[in-house]
């Protein structure tokens, strides 16, 4: 479709938020409970990367083509499925959440720099918090995506890493083909955690909010049946292609605290800045040193998307009108949730909350909350007139109820083995 991507254009220029939903997945919260994972685990969870990688990607499709035809976010939608007292409740826990997320990636990228530069990680971290918000208030979003979609090439770093230590390729093969795990506590905890880094709630209502925003950006009124398969196709491209660089990234970093950290007897790490001072004596300074700077770059991506995605959230829900690509002045409401959410999170380091157990606890609350999100947005998609309107493929709604059932499966059995 020409109007939303430009025709004959290179691969970048035909990413858009797919690409940056993807990348903000693997924010430091997220590269801490991949770090875990390898250390705790070694190689045997690799399995899990490859096996979410169909279900994210089509909760986020379906997620976007909500978006885009609609050109309304997920929240102001599944208004029409949720009754108020849920959705209120969904959209608090969303907002807590990424809150406490924001609080730990900040805590993790100050940290990083202190290991780089050294000085006062507390101060880095505010100054971090500060910088993303003032970027998000002053750039309009048609400005600020395009930098966001830039930030996504940091990840590249942890896929150097992983090649610059020594890894068992072959090992990690039949760790990757051939899941072998121990079903406990432990393991059902990290597997939950994973599930819920990977497959998570606010990355639903962030690219269903950029998808509308590009959709009103078009300034299109209505499409053809060429130009909605055409829209399709290219947001399935663009999602497939973020969600694919989110787990191979995912991946490379297990790969390579399971090849150093695991195999040394290291098995705890609470915080990524943790993992990347562990790697130092470990792995070396280069991988000390990719690890550390793709720390502070995936942050500076992911704390956005986080406020952003609970900003859009409360205000669809409250009908608080606002935008990324409107002016403070014109959306006070709206920037203001985005300050609570990345201020509050910078607040959070000052109090003697252990940004460590919020990190991981954040990634299991998601994991949980996420479950009745997703049964709310497949419902709101098998409703007859939305159907019609939406003209999603069967194997894709599939794939949603299937993830869905995965997602319940998983929390389900954490439950039971804490009984």
């Amino acid at each position: 479709m020409s109007e939303r991507r430009p025709a004959g254009g290179r691969l970048w220029r035909a990413l858009g938020p797919g690409i940056v939903t993807g990348a903000a997945d693997d924010d430091p919260s997220g590269i801490a409970t991949y770090s875990q994972a390898g250390a705790q685990f070694g190689f045997t969870l690799l399995w899990t990367m490859f096996l979410t990688l169909p279900f994210m990607a089509a909760i986020q499709i379906i997620s976007a083509c909500i978006g885009w035809t609609t050109r309304r976010g997920l929240a102001s939608n599944l208004t029409r499925v949720l009754p108020r007292p849920v959705l209120y409740l969904l959209v608090a826990t969303l907002l807590v959440a990424n809150t406490i997320n924001i609080a730990a990636d900040l805590a993790a990228m100050g940290e990083a720099l202190r290991l780089v530069a050294g000085g006062s990680a507390l101060i880095y971290a505010a100054l971090f918090g500060v910088a993303c918000l003032a970027a998000e208030v002053l750039i309009p979003y048609h400005r600020y995506a395009g930098y966001l979609k830039f930030l996504t090439l940091v990840l590249l770093f942890y896929a150097a890493a992983a090649f610059s230590v020594n890894i068992p390729w072959g090992e990690v093969a039949r760790a990757t083909t051939l899941p072998q795990v121990d079903i406990n506590g432990d393991s059902l905890l990290m597997i939950v955690a994973l599930f819920g880094t990977t497959i998570s709630p606010y990355l639903f209502f962030w690219q269903a909010s950029q998808e509308a925003e590009e959709s009103r950006l078009s300034h299109r009124r209505t499409l053809s049946a060429d130009e909605s398969a055409d829209a399709f196709r290219s947001i399935s491209a663009d999602t497939w292609t973020g969600m694919l660089f989110s787990n191979c990234i995912a991946f490379f970093i297990i790969v390579t605290t399971a090849a150093t950290l695991h195999s040394q007897g290291i098995t705890h790490i609470d915080t990524a800045a943790q993992a990347a001072e562990a790697l130092r004596p470990v792995g070396g300074p280069l991988t000390f040193l990719l690890f550390a700077l793709g720390i502070i770059g995936t942050g500076l991506l992911a704390v956005p998307v986080l406020a952003g995605s609970a900003a859009y959230a409360v205000a669809e829900t409250f009908k608080v009108p606002g935008s990324l690509e409107l002016p403070a002045n014109r959306a006070i409401g709206f920037y203001a949730i985005v300050a609570a959410a990345t201020l509050g999170g910078a607040a959070l380091l000052a109090t003697k909350i252990d940004p460590i157990a919020m990190l991981f606890w954040a990634a299991v609350i998601n994991g949980i909350v996420a479950v009745p999100i997703m049964i709310a947005t497949m419902v709101f998609v098998s409703m007859r007139e939305n159907a019609q309107r939406l003209g999603l493929p069967v194997w894709l709604l599939v794939l949603g109820w299937l993830a869905t059932a995965l997602m319940a499966l998983a929390v389900a059995l954490l439950v039971l083995s804490s009984l």
